[in-house]
């Protein structure tokens, strides 16, 4: 016999990030990389469409999507995506990402880009079910030495 588990949590709603969310945003940061960005680096993107949390009675998971302009078309970027930790496994990240790709494709952008690290399996998954596929590495992009996949999506 196959039972559930009750629901632990709501489901969250996901929206624009706003400058009382940034406490909750940089602890999620701080516990999910090991190379955080700086608490005014958040500061920075309250306010862009792009900069979304998924939240029910507190933040849970937020991302960071903007756009890169270029000689020829603008392209747009995953900069940042984390989840809590006791929330993983629930589709929160996947909530964000499509509502990122969104915003961003309402920008007329052909294309996404991304980094991640080379052995964030997890999110590496996350984001082939999406349409991302591996373009070219960036070898030691990160402080410890381990190499970045950049990832693309076209629309």
């Amino acid at each position: 016999m196959t039972t559930t588990a009750p629901e632990n949590f709501a489901r969250p709603l996901v929206r624009q990030a706003r400058r009382e969310d940034l406490l909750a945003i940089y602890r999620i940061e701080q516990a999910s990389f090991d190379q955080p960005w700086p608490f005014t680096a958040f500061e920075s993107y309250v306010g862009e469409p792009g900069f979304l949390v998924a939240a029910d009675s507190t933040v849970v998971g937020y991302v960071v999507a903007d756009v890169i302009p270029t000689h020829a078309r603008d392209l747009g970027h995953i900069k940042d995506l984390a989840v809590h930790e006791s929330r993983r496994g629930e589709g929160i990240g996947a909530m964000l990402l499509v509502n990122a790709l969104s915003v961003l494709n309402s920008t007329n952008v052909d294309s996404v880009k991304l980094e991640v690290r080379e052995s964030n399996d997890a999110a590496i998954q996350l984001y082939r079910k999406y349409g991302f596929e591996h373009r070219w590495r960036n070898p030691e992009y990160y402080s410890d030495g381990e190499d970045a996949l950049v990832l693309v999506r076209e629309f």
